[in-house]
Order: C-alpha cells, then structure tokens, then sequence
C-alpha cells in the first residue's frame, strides 16, 4: 500500500517513523523494497551526488531532475522533494511556482521547507493550493553561513523555547511532519510532545517520532565529513574502492575479460 501523507501523520503516537534519503533511480529502488516509509530527494545531493560544499549552490533544475529518478524507482514510499535556497524565500507565490513544479513535474508527494514560525504564511500559502508540506526546524543546513558553521541548535534556555514555538507555529500551520535536525535530545523529546504532528529526527535523539539519515553517510560512501550521530550500517565506500583497484588490476595484466565473460 502507498504511503501517504495522511498515514504519515496518523503514526504519530503509534508507530515509528522510517526515513533515508535517495537521489536516484537505483538507490530508490533498494530503499522502497526495504519497506522505508519516507523517502527525502533531500538538497543534501548537492554535497553527496554534486560535490559542491554545501546545499546553497542546487537549483531547482537539481531538485526537479533527481526527483524525477527518485520517483521511477518508488511504488510505496511517500516522496518528499527539499525546496531549495532562494526557490521559496522570497515570496509565497514563488514558493507555490517552485512547489509546483516538483509536485507536478516531477511527481514528489510532498515538498520539505526550512524555517520556524516565519515560514507559517509560506506553509499555508502552499497548503491552501494544494501541495503538502513537511516542515524542518533546527540546524537547517541552507542557513549554515549564517549559523557560521553547522551547529547545535537550541542548547540555550532562549534558543530552546524559539524552536518550540517555530514547531508550534508549523503544526498550526498545516505541515503533516517536522524533521528536527541538530537539537538536543531532551529538547526534541518536549518538542514532539508538543505538537500533534509527527516529527523526524537526525542528529535529535530517539525521542522522536521517527529517523532519517543520508544514505550516503550510513552506507559509507561519504567521505568527507561524518557528522556524530550517524550510525555506519555498511562501509560501502571501502568496498567500492576495492572492487574499482581490483578491476583495474584485473584489465591491466589482462585476466579480465576471461573466456567466462566472452561471446
């Protein structure tokens, strides 16, 4: 049965919440057969799959493409697409215009803005036509420049009350689901507790109601940087280098192809 954002929602309080990221046709095939009940085509491909530093630099081409192949791979998940920086800032039109266009160009489910209590006027905007919204409050990674780096969200009594009220804020406007990035657990717990809306954490601790991770990092395949609460479930990265040395090994002493491999 597909997954909607209906039955998300309804598992607040009953179920957990099972998330990855995907950004491909491939990848999204493996994740969908697994049973993962919410799929992310999170901005995060710009730093896993573009190589750029930081998720700033995608475009909505970016997002739009790589849903597309997410979406050819999915028969159960509910897809939701990242709206990227500047693509729902400026105004609520723009958003809908943008939205949109991943919802029907590329098919996602829904779309994921960043942003606490001041995104309520975009949620509903974007609500009100139609298109379902996931909310992301916390360390939201397209405001790291101005976090100066990407940090701890909420370890003052101040910042802890702000994310409670922007979650508040969201639910109240209309999102079916919070991911809640780089807070403190015993904040997340309060926060979940706080709305009627599920809420999904990474890097929030377990008190939430469900769990996403970048595939790329649990898998192994990212290098560059692994933040402390990932948790590697295989070292594929290792693997893959492997197979690629062994491969060229293999085509230069000229034991591959064998007759096993010829017509």
């Amino acid at each position: 049965m597909k997954w909607t954002v209906d039955r998300i929602r309804k598992l607040k309080g009953k179920g957990k919440i099972v998330s990855l990221t995907a950004y491909d046709y491939s990848t999204a095939q493996l994740v969908d057969e697994a049973g993962i009940n919410l799929i992310i085509v999170g901005d995060s491909l710009g730093m896993t799959v573009l190589g750029y530093d930081s998720t700033i630099p995608v475009t909505m081409d970016d997002m739009v493409h790589h849903t597309r192949a997410v979406m050819r791979g999915v028969t159960s998940a509910l897809v939701v697409a990242d709206m990227p920086f500047l693509s729902y800032q400026v105004t609520p039109d723009q958003a809908v215009d943008n939205a949109g266009r991943l919802i029907k160009e590329a098919g996602a489910d829904a779309v994921k803005i960043e942003g606490g209590a001041f995104r309520a006027d975009t949620v509903r905007h974007l609500i009100a036509n139609g298109i379902p919204v996931m909310g992301h409050i916390g360390l939201t990674p397209q405001s790291v420049r101005a976090f100066g780096g990407y940090k701890v969200q909420g370890r003052t009594g101040a910042g802890a009350d702000q994310l409670k009220a922007d979650a508040i804020a969201l639910a109240e406007a209309g999102v079916f689901a919070l991911v809640l990035e780089g807070i403190p657990a015993d904040l997340a717990v309060d926060i979940t507790a706080s709305v009627p809306v599920p809420t999904v954490g990474i890097g929030a601790g377990p008190g939430c109601d469900g769990q996403v991770l970048v595939v790329h990092d649990m898998l192994g395949m990212y290098a560059k940087f692994t933040p402390k609460f990932v948790k590697r479930y295989a070292e594929l990265g290792g693997t893959m280098r492997h197979a690629f040395t062994s491969y060229k090994q293999e085509v230069e002493d000229g034991t591959f192809p064998a007759d096993e491999h010829c017509y």
